[in-house]
């Protein structure tokens, strides 16, 4: 039993015509003529390895190749030169064709003229019957070229037809394309916009975030929200899938934050719940978030977070020794009954503080290994020394350098480091 029809093309290989030979007396001039006169293009020009020329050219809009073979003299195929080829082209507008490769020197037999093609269908019993027989109305021309190689030129009602629906369609898909890339560009505004504009100022600590996105939207998010009475809140999360459709989520999830953050001071779990809630009944059933929610208060440097499915914070304190801040709750908006806990723990001067997205350490090298916690590590320590805002440039400019500019993911971080007494000033965080 034969392969059904619906199925062939997921099973058959790749099959496509490969080429037409026509035979000619010196290539570099046929090949001139063609490329020139009829304004063709070279589909390939090498040498094989027994030092035979192979050269082909097709047509500007066409897939069909014509290889142009030079034969030795005196042999079977040299006597193909100068015949005709059955070879048949076919133009949108003949006469204008016509005129066009006249006037650039083409041989013509004859003037276009008006017919009637037949096409009958497969399977006929005879090729005169008008009932099985379609006529196709259009113009007809033969033409030759240098070596007297004659081809037919047709210009058909249905090719005209087919050829003007496809410029149509054509330039609807780059309308549609050109407003989509517009639409994509407003959304790419509106999006940083929704990053933290201002970074509330704190005494005891100096922080700073970034995100840099694989598309020009995408679904990480990371935030200051100043909950007031000294305290300031660092929130990073990481939405499930990319594009618009993360986007949107993201701005959902930043909505719900900002807009009740007034309960987070002294509630914070009540305040990861109703958010919960609010993710879970606005989303589709497969939609989540991993958050890392922090709160640090400027007058005891204490710092209280909730760690909802995402990656471990890291502590890295003066003495080298890392802290790993890890989950306090599952993933927010896959479960209507959510329960939050949150821990706490104080900053001591010189400690560096990072949360970060999986953009940062799955990001992959051409061997792909990924950049991983430790060489994250290895750079705050190397970077220990710098503002905060310069931390962030260092990982990010390691993360590229390592994965070779070749992102896959959103590529997010904040990274916050405790002021010794000395160093405390009522500054603008960096």
């Amino acid at each position: 039993m034969g392969t059904p029809p619906e199925e062939q093309g997921a099973h058959d290989p790749f099959l496509r015509m490969h080429a037409v030979n026509i035979y000619v007396r010196d290539q570099e001039r046929s090949l001139r003529f063609y490329l020139d006169t009829l304004g063709f293009q070279v589909a390939y020009d090498s040498q094989v390895e027994s030092g035979h020329r192979v050269v082909a050219v097709a047509p500007p809009n066409g897939t069909t190749v014509l290889t142009l073979v030079q034969p030795s003299p005196h042999s079977v195929h040299s006597q193909l030169i100068g015949r005709a080829t059955q070879v048949v082209f076919v133009t949108e507008n003949l006469p204008a064709t016509y005129r066009e490769w006249r006037r650039r020197g083409v041989r013509f037999r004859g003037t276009p003229r008006l017919r009637r093609v037949a096409y009958e269908p497969a399977g006929s019993p005879s090729a005169a019957s008008d009932e099985q027989a379609t006529a196709w109305g259009g113009a007809f021309a033969r033409f030759e070229d240098i070596d007297h190689n004659s081809f037919a030129l047709v210009s058909l009602d249905e090719v005209t037809r087919a050829a003007e629906a496809q410029r149509r369609a054509a330039a609807e898909r780059r309308e549609a394309e050109r407003r989509a890339a517009h639409e994509l560009e407003i959304a790419r505004q509106v999006q940083a916009r929704l990053f933290p504009q201002r970074l509330p100022e704190l005494e005891s600590l100096e922080y700073a975030g970034a995100c840099v996105q694989t598309r020009q939207v995408g679904g990480d998010y990371y935030d200051f929200l100043d909950l007031g009475q000294a305290r300031v809140s660092m929130v990073l999360g990481d939405i499930a899938g990319k594009g618009i459709a993360a986007a949107l989520l993201m701005a959902n999830l930043q909505a719900n934050l900002r807009s009740q953050c007034a309960t987070a001071a002294e509630q914070p779990e009540q305040l990861l719940q109703s958010v919960n809630r609010l993710f879970y009944e606005n989303t589709a059933d497969n939609a989540y978030a991993t958050l890392f929610y922090s709160e640090f208060d400027d007058r005891t440097c204490r710092l209280r977070y909730a760690n909802c499915g995402h990656l471990p914070g890291l502590i890295v304190q003066s003495d080298g020794t890392v802290k790993r801040l890890s989950s306090t709750a599952t993933v927010l908006g896959l479960f209507p009954e959510w329960q939050c806990h949150t821990s706490e723990l104080e900053l001591c001067p010189g400690d560096l503080f990072t949360i970060f997205t999986d953009g940062i350490t799955e990001a992959v090298n051409h061997h792909d290994e990924e950049f991983g916690e430790d060489r994250l590590l290895d750079v705050m320590r190397r970077a220990s020394d710098l503002s905060p805002r310069h931390v962030v440039q260092a990982v990010l400019d390691e993360v590229r350098q390592f994965s070779g500019n070749q992102q896959r993911d959103d590529e997010t971080l904040i990274v916050a480091r405790c002021r010794s007494r000395a160093d405390r000033a009522p500054t603008q965080a960096q």
